[in-house]
């Protein structure tokens, strides 16, 4: 079977300093995982490494089936998004235009975009429902809507795989669940998202998978109600939490409640 995305006995150090080595991971067509881990456990590595943007010490990243080194840069734009954390441009650029961006890697950088180009930007801000948004500026929209437009530019991008760091930081709780609920319904139609988080209880909602990464080293893979429980996350984060069923939930409805506050 060819995965969408996979990375084989993947290395990398920076200096002296292992980072991670002998990563073995899989992604395919529709998942959601999750990336669960302190700081400084190489996560956000490791993602730059998917992505192409560091070189690995060993290994290789594989897009269908062939490595990253096969395809040009505009060849992965076009295929693979990264989603940073929510940031502030620094000029005050139109939702529409930020949007618009994701289609130069179909043109040069100084090319004027067509009208098709403002085609696909306006149906990717339609269906998150930002389009009403268009005209107003990026620096001035809540942290929720300026992930959600970093979305839309990499649908726009033609993306099929969203690799995101972090994606909530910074947000409030209403725009976290919303974003959430967007992945969700994106992953639905055939999206793939691989992103870091802080929060188990997101993993629990959103990820299809969950991979526990502890000192560069891939700890747990799995279904989220297996892989988080309270005795991985002692070993993670060094915390008691109990991890209870919700009642009325299903079987995988799951809620992560720190021993002190029960």
């Amino acid at each position: 079977m060819t995965h969408l995305l996979a990375a084989r006995n993947l290395s990398f150090s920076y200096g002296d300093r292992s980072i991670f080595a002998g990563v073995n991971l899989q992604f395919n067509t529709g998942e959601v995982v999750s990336l669960l881990g302190p700081n400084g456990s190489g996560k956000t590595t490791l993602l730059k490494a998917l992505l192409g943007l560091l070189k690995p010490e060993s290994g290789e990243v594989l897009f269908e089936g062939r490595p990253l080194a096969a395809y040009s840069r505009s060849e992965l734009a076009k295929r693979i998004a990264y989603v940073p954390q929510v940031h502030r441009e620094a000029f005050a650029y139109r939702v529409e235009d930020v949007v618009l961006m994701g289609r130069m890697p179909y043109h040069g950088l100084f090319s004027t975009y067509s009208r098709d180009d403002r085609e696909v930007a306006e149906a990717a801000m339609e269906r998150l429902d930002i389009l009403g948004l268009k005209d107003r500026a990026y620096t001035e929209i809540s942290g929720g809507e300026r992930q959600l437009t970093m979305i839309a530019r990499s649908i726009a991008q033609g993306a099929e795989v969203f690799i995101m760091d972090e994606p909530v930081n910074g947000l409030d709780y209403g725009n976290q669940m919303r974003l959430l609920a967007d992945i969700n319904q994106l992953a639905g139609e055939g999206f793939t998202f691989i992103m870091t988080t802080h929060f188990p209880d997101h993993a629990l909602m959103t990820a299809d998978r969950v991979i526990l990464f502890n000192h560069g080293m891939i700890v747990d893979d799995g279904q989220p109600h297996t892989v988080i429980t309270r005795d991985s996350l002692r070993e993670l984060y060094r915390i008691e939490v109990n991890v209870a069923a919700i009642p009325g939930a299903n079987s995988q409805g799951r809620v992560c409640v720190p021993a002190w506050a029960m």
